[in-house]
Formats: C-alpha cells, structure tokens, sequence
C-alpha cells in the first residue's frame, strides 16, 4: 500500500475518534468499554487455554 494511502487512512481514522469523542461522547464512551471487555475475555480465554495446556 502506498504511503499516501497509509497516511490519509490513519489521519482520517484519527479525525474520526476525535469528531466521535466530541460529538457523541456517551456513544464512544460504550464502545470503549464493549472493545475493553472483548479484549479481557480474549486474554482470559488465552490464559485459560495456556492453563490447561501447561496441567
């Protein structure tokens, strides 16, 4: 992928938190949380599955 594309993705993606923040800040508060929660039920399925690996 170019450069270019890499930079405007990234920026745009950038623009997009912060417009979302700003404007719906309830809305972006809630899928912090719901991506928080998805992250620490992929890490406890992770330490789980090395548990059992390791037992």
């Amino acid at each position: 992928m170019p450069v270019f594309v890499k930079k405007l993705l990234t920026w745009g993606s950038v623009a997009f938190l912060i417009y979302f923040v700003a404007f719906r800040p309830e809305g972006a508060a809630q899928m912090f949380k719901a991506i928080g929660a998805a992250l620490i039920t992929m890490f406890q399925g992770l330490g789980d599955f090395l548990t059992t690996l390791m037992t």
